[in-house]
């Protein structure tokens, strides 16, 4: 369906041209929503930022997604999984250790040369690249709302069919494809091969000299 996360970007910015001319900041999940919310912000000319956010894996599967954490101390947790999982309060309570000192250093190195754009009183466009369980979507969405956004939406190239549903810490869910028998995100592109920590940092450090922001 999409080339690469270039291409995503760009069906998905067509998709939110409505946008253009209001006090947009666009932010995008790192790492791999930021190649997709960078050609957004391009494309309706408005600053980009980043969303600083890890999933919460289960101990004995990381891939599922048992909560997620975001910047500005926020947790999203799915009750359900963890008790069908069997996973107890000590176990998850070293996940969230390890992932909140991985955070950490991501905000670190992400905010190194840009300071957080101020949100108050903005529009917030979140981007990922897709969405699997919706915990790491709707953990960025609550840290944009708990930084100031006056309207959160939640915006992907692909999704299963239940995203709007599941994403309710948006106030509007923009979701390209929603395939009734979804499995994966990278089924839907061509190239999914991850985004890098330097590749964040130059899709930002483009971004900021487009806006004329300067460096910290």
């Amino acid at each position: 369906m999409y080339r690469d996360r270039i291409d995503a970007g760009r069906q998905l910015g067509d998709r939110l041209e409505r946008l253009c001319g209001q006090d947009v900041v666009v932010l995008g999940l790192a790492r791999g929503g930021v190649p997709v919310a960078a050609e957004v912000a391009q494309l309706l000319s408005v600053p980009l930022d980043v969303v600083v956010v890890r999933k919460l894996g289960v101990p004995f599967q990381p891939e599922v997604a048992m909560g997620a954490i975001a910047e500005g101390g926020v947790r999203v947790l799915d009750r359900r999984l963890t008790k069908a999982a069997g996973v107890g309060e000590d176990e998850l309570a070293e996940v969230e250790r390890r992932e909140r000192h991985a955070l950490d250093e991501r905000i670190l190195l992400f905010r190194s040369h840009w300071s957080r754009l101020d949100l108050h009183g903005r529009v917030a466009v979140v981007v990922d690249d897709g969405v699997a369980t919706g915990a790491t979507a709707r953990a960025a969405c609550l840290s944009v709302r708990s930084a100031g956004a006056s309207k959160v939406i939640f915006a992907a190239p692909v999704g299963p069919i239940d995203v709007q549903r599941v994403i309710t810490e948006a106030d509007e869910v923009v979701c390209l494809a929603t395939p009734s028998d979804f499995r994966a995100v990278g089924l839907y592109y061509s190239d999914f091969r991850p985004t890098t920590d330097d590749e964040v940092l130059v899709f930002l450090d483009d971004a900021g000299q487009r806006c004329g922001r300067e460096r910290e």
